[in-house]
């Protein structure tokens, strides 16, 4: 399991900050999420810093670099 919505609002510091920085109109529908949306995951990672694979490894994996 991936990381839940509250711990990402934690991590990030504020529903209000996560909300804008994901376009929506209200930070209401955050608290309705039972999983992070993995349309939202690049842009939290773009935003954040918070890798996707970190917010939903069940669908995304960490790619390793070949040498």
């Amino acid at each position: 399991m991936g990381m839940t919505p509250k711990e990402l609002i934690s991590k990030v510091g504020s529903s209000l900050s996560l909300s804008r920085a994901l376009g929506l109109k209200g930070h209401a529908s955050l608290f309705r999420w039972k999983q992070i949306p993995p349309e939202y995951c690049p842009v939290i990672e773009r935003e954040f810093g918070i890798p996707r694979e970190e917010l939903r490894p069940d669908l995304f994996r960490r790619e390793e670099v070949q040498p």
